[in-house]
């Protein structure tokens, strides 16, 4: 996610930031990134949003979350899932490399587009030995898992922040930085033979000379030619990514497709510079930029990118910025225009007359606990949700707090305030019930469901 790379502050070198990438050679897309810190509205309203009142047509998140999985079922938008960091170590085992895929893949992917695989986020970064150590590995052992669940389409990248030392007069000469030379070496020849992206995040905000800014944000401002090819640059944004190619380059791996999977402007921070006509003009140019316009280097290639980010995440800890990043806000009002709705309809997705009572996704499994706790003290039948019941899961205490929260939500004939449980549960439209445990609805003031 957008926070502050590493870079090194000397004059003519700036680290570039990377992290996240998707291309696709034939049609444009507008992809954006669906964080989920803060108080937001669930998933199938978002992607009711998405779908009905945006052109975005590709989506990036930061987990396998099954909710969101499914609320993205059957809707044609391309899907980047990630496995968490913790999990790399034991996923370089090809055998728990296909129980993630049968849990977390297989469930979905006849309706959902899953397209990436995304293992780990910004690994090299952590400078944990085990992560870096089993992270190829572990790429290695999902590619052989989804091969052998005839998935071979679906690919599995991995994304970085990393050092390419910057070289602002010259980008052609910008490098992977010794250290980590080698292991970049390494990821690019997994992509090239797996034919998956090397995926980069391109934050010219966190490269900002705050006596230039203009050319941070496509603004006017005097070009720099590039003192070896003579190529011409009237932004920042087109000279990183042609920095990242030519370190790719410089160690034989040129052919590997690029991708932007994070990139964006807060709308607000503690500088100057960040305002919404800022953050506005930015990512309208970024948005032409998905549009095949290429770059000096690269003038014939197309490169998805996902803008970072969908929403302004009031969870997100940190300085002001990292809260405001968002096209829109939680409520699907836009901070600032960039095209990207249909027809200027800025309202939310109409609503279902059905409604169900679940528990927020950032809840936390004592507070989910605790609803389950006071619920079953206050007269309801909790029997479904016990060791035999018929909506136990003993691996999902947000199920089994969701169906006792819905069941008192509805013997209150659906009262906003009876789904409240201090701030941890939220009103949803989205049918939350499964094939084996059929969670009751409020529906014009009648109760259905069993």
């Amino acid at each position: 996610m957008a926070t502050t790379p590493h870079f090194l502050t000397l004059p003519s070198l700036l680290l570039a930031s990377v992290v996240i990438f998707l291309l696709s050679s034939k049609t444009s897309a507008i992809g954006i990134n669906y964080g989920t810190q803060g108080n937001l509205p669930p998933p199938q309203q978002v992607v009711d949003f998405i779908k009905t009142k945006t052109i975005i047509d590709s989506v990036k998140i930061y987990d396998a979350n099954p909710d969101i999985l499914r609320a993205l079922s059957g809707t044609g938008i391309d899907v980047t899932i990630m496995v968490p960091n913790g999990n790399i170590p034991a996923l370089a085992n090809v055998e728990n490399a296909r129980q993630w895929v049968g849990a977390n893949v297989l469930p979905f992917h006849q309706q959902t587009k899953i397209k990436y695989i995304c293992v780990g986020n910004e690994i090299l970064l952590t400078k944990d030995n085990n992560l870096i150590s089993n992270l190829i590995p572990a790429m290695q052992s999902l590619h052989e898992a989804l091969k052998v669940s005839g998935l071979p389409d679906m690919k599995v990248t991995t994304p970085h922040a990393f050092t390419v030392v910057y070289n602002q007069n010259a980008p052609s000469e910008s490098r992977f930085n010794d250290e980590q030379k080698d292991i970049f070496a390494k990821i690019l020849e997994f992509n090239r033979q797996a034919k998956s992206p090397f995926m980069i995040s391109a934050y010219p905000y966190f490269m900002v000379d705050p006596n230039n800014v203009n050319y941070a944000i496509f603004g006017p401002s005097n070009a720099i030619t590039d003192t070896k090819t003579g190529k011409t640059y009237n932004n920042m944004f087109d000279a990183v990514m042609d920095a990242t190619y030519s370190a790719m380059n410089a160690l034989g791996y040129g052919d590997v497709d690029i991708a932007v999977g994070e990139t964006g402007w807060p709308s607000a921070c503690d500088a100057a510079w960040c305002t919404p006509q800022n953050a506005a003009n930015y990512n309208i140019n970024i948005i032409k930029r998905s549009q095949n316009i290429g770059t000096p280097l690269m003038p014939n290639r197309h490169v998805d990118i996902y803008l970072f980010a969908l929403f302004n995440e009031d969870g997100k800890p940190g300085p002001t910025s990292e809260k405001n990043w968002g096209l829109f806000k939680p409520d699907f009002s836009p901070v600032y225009d960039v095209g990207v709705l249909r027809g200027g309809d800025t309202g939310p997705p109409p609503s279902s007359s059905e409604k169900w009572c679940v528990a927020k996704q950032e809840a936390t499994n004592e507070q989910l606990q605790a609803n389950i706790d006071w619920v079953c003290s206050q007269g309801i039948d909790c029997k479904n949700i016990s060791p035999d019941g018929i909506c136990f899961d003993n691996n999902n205490m947000k199920a089994r707090s969701s169906f006792v929260m819905n069941v008192y939500y509805q013997s209150k004939g659906g009262s906003e305030e009876a789904c409240n449980f201090s701030g941890s549960g939220v009103v949803t439209t989205t049918n939350p019930s499964t094939s084996s445990c059929v969670m009751q609805n409020v529906e014009g003031g009648s109760v259905h469901g069993t």
